[in-house]
């Protein structure tokens, strides 16, 4: 990709099937020199076919994020992969402190002195206004990290994940509110490969660079913008490479 710069790219939630994509394929690219990745847990090497030598790995405990360390690495790009459902958090409480609060948090502290974008994965149908709980709390944590103050900010909002274990039940309720896209196959499904080209191309090129396949749209509210790219968009995106 001529005319980009070598970066840094710090990832949150890499032991999460999509996190774990945008892990490797952050190694594997050769314009980020330098990869974090920053969890609860973290990925065991022998998985990662390539890049090891430039990994970082720390484990983090979300609830002190204040001692992890997140902004010390100065990252140019941070990337959060990290999300639940309520059936696996085992409350709503839980689902909102993990879903929201541990997303919102990492990024604020994972903020340093220089120009840094903001790569999140959230959900098809998310809105801050919602009735469904899955769908309010994505919408609410975009908000939220729009109003950080990173220099760029860009959301996935992806469709049904599909090449993972299992499907989330409140991903798939997502879906279905979105009407039209089950008419078009293309907007309906997205691989967790695809996804995460998609997610590692956008994070190196900014929302200014995007190519217009990437469908790209402003959301936000008053000085908290960020770009949208919806699951049509980060199909083109990937299927560009």
């Amino acid at each position: 990709m001529a005319g980009i710069q070598a970066q840094t790219a710090l990832i949150i939630g890499a032991t999460g099937q999509v996190g774990g994509w945008v892990l490797k394929e952050a190694l594997a690219n050769p314009l980020f020199t330098r990869v974090g990745e920053y969890g609860r847990r973290t990925t065991a090497l022998a998985g990662l076919p390539t890049g090891k030598d430039k990994l970082e790995q720390r484990k983090i405990d979300f609830a002190k994020l204040e001692e992890a360390g997140l902004r010390e690495g100065k990252w140019d790009v941070v990337f959060i992969a990290l999300g639940t459902s309520a059936k696996e958090a085992g409350s709503k409480e839980a689902f909102e402190r993990i879903d929201r609060e541990y997303v919102i948090n990492a990024a604020r502290a994972a903020k340093s002195d220089h120009p840094q974008r903001l790569v999140y994965v959230s959900s098809v149908g998310a809105d801050s206004d919602s009735h469904f709980l899955y769908t309010r709390s994505k919408g609410l944590t975009e908000e939220g990290l729009a109003g950080l103050g990173y220099a760029d900010t860009i959301v996935f909002r992806p469709a049904i994940l599909g090449g993972r274990a299992e499907t989330r039940t409140a991903e798939k309720i997502a879906g279905a509110f979105t009407g039209v896209l089950s008419l078009v196959s293309s907007s309906v499904e997205i691989q967790v490969t695809t996804l995460a080209k998609s997610l590692v191309q956008a994070g190196l090129l900014g929302s200014s660079a995007l190519p217009s396949v990437a469908g790209a749209k402003q959301a936000g509210k008053d000085a908290a913008r960020f770009t949208v790219i919806g699951n049509a968009g980060a199909l083109a995106l990937a299927n560009k490479l």
